[in-house]
């Protein structure tokens, strides 16, 4: 049986800080030698040349050595930041550490990790590229101690995306890639990621290729992709409950269905366990929930609500950008704080227009 976990969100008061990870080793919350996943938001673009990703990875991991964990265990701790902090959303960063707590009977948080096999720029976007994450995923499962997929509320992955290097090196072998703008292949490699998810969790049946970014019908509920341009692997952390972990905390999920459904949110904040009134009221969290976790996505019909609206037009503002900004401050006006993981690009994660929604909440002892 896995540990029981320990999970904190911090700020990040710039963008290489970490000082807050050095706090909470300093006062005993955890032990750098026993984090095992780090999930954040950082201040840049959020694009394919976002390098606050790679600053904040390494303050991390530089962290996590300073107060004594092994450098080599430190390179294989999962972390994935996801770029880009747009309208009112803070920097921050969530982290879990195995803990020693008594065995419950009751449903509590466990984590597993895993990484995919090599993901070759031609996979990307591909049933090649679902296949492999959706064996990754059920190693993931079986770490976290997680026999029985309902038991599963949020899966975090980053993966590679294609780059101007890595789509010559296709045609050096003679192959081709899915698309040759490298932006548009953030999108394709979080859906495609997400199909992955779905079918290690039975969501939905094996996808063909045409099926990848096109039937928009197939999705995962818990599904929440990054990617980036620093591994070329699918890194897969998996987030649920199981019995006998012990511990404090437990996690929960629900869906918004589109980019003003904030009973999504609280939905989620109730399926892991929190009591709360018909119409609650940020206040009625009690400052239990740690953290909420959200993708989300421009409708492809352009609108919201039967309203239409212009962000797929702009040619100004990337409509990443905006839909972020307008998800992310629905969700702070839920929780009553910024410092919310709000991701875009949501292609099979979640319903056209909405995205998943993970929450996890402190039950106490």
């Amino acid at each position: 049986m896995p540990d029981a976990i320990e999970v904190r969100k911090v700020p990040i008061h710039s963008v290489a800080d970490a000082s807050e990870l050095a706090k909470l080793i300093d006062d005993g919350v955890m032990a750098a030698d026993r984090v095992v996943a780090i999930i954040g938001k950082t201040e840049g673009n959020g694009g394919v040349n976002d390098y606050t990703r790679i600053i904040s990875d390494r303050a991390f991991r530089e962290v996590l050595i300073d107060k004594g964990a092994p450098a080599e265990q430190v390179k294989q701790v999962p972390i994935v930041w996801s770029g880009g902090t747009d309208g009112v959303i803070s920097p921050h960063a969530t982290i879990f550490a195995t803990t020693d707590a008594e065995p419950s009977d009751e449903p509590r948080l466990t984590v597993g990790f895993a990484m995919s096999e090599v993901l070759l720029p031609e996979d990307i976007g591909r049933v090649a590229m679902v296949e492999k994450v959706a064996a990754a995923v059920e190693v993931a499962m079986a770490k976290a101690g997680i026999t029985d997929v309902a038991d599963v509320h949020y899966v975090q992955t980053k993966t590679p995306l294609l780059t101007v290097h890595t789509i010559r090196d296709a045609k050096s072998r003679g192959k081709t890639v899915w698309t040759e703008h490298t932006h548009e292949s953030m999108d394709l490699s979080n859906g495609c990621t997400a199909l992955g998810i779905a079918v290690a969790l039975g969501e939905i049946e094996m996808p063909t290729d045409a099926d990848v970014m096109h039937n928009r019908d197939l999705f995962s509920a818990v599904a929440s992709c990054s990617s980036g341009v620093e591994l070329d692997q699918a890194q897969v952390v998996v987030v649920g409950n199981a019995t006998g972990v012990g511990g404090r905390y437990r996690v929960g999920h629900s869906v918004m269905k589109d980019a003003l459904d904030a009973d999504g949110i609280w939905e989620a904040i109730r399926s892991a366990g929190l009591d709360l009134p018909e119409r609650p009221r940020t206040e009625d969290l009690d400052g239990k929930l740690v953290n909420v976790f959200l993708k989300c996505e421009v409708s492809q019909d352009g609108q919201v609500r039967g309203r239409r609206n212009a962000m797929l037009d702009d040619s100004d503002v990337h409509w990443h950008r905006q839909i972020k900004a307008a998800v992310g401050g629905v969700t702070a006006a839920v929780t009553g704080d910024p410092a919310v993981f709000v991701s875009v690009s949501a292609a099979h994660q979640g319903p056209d227009g909405g995205g998943p929604v993970a929450a996890i909440v402190d039950l106490g002892d």
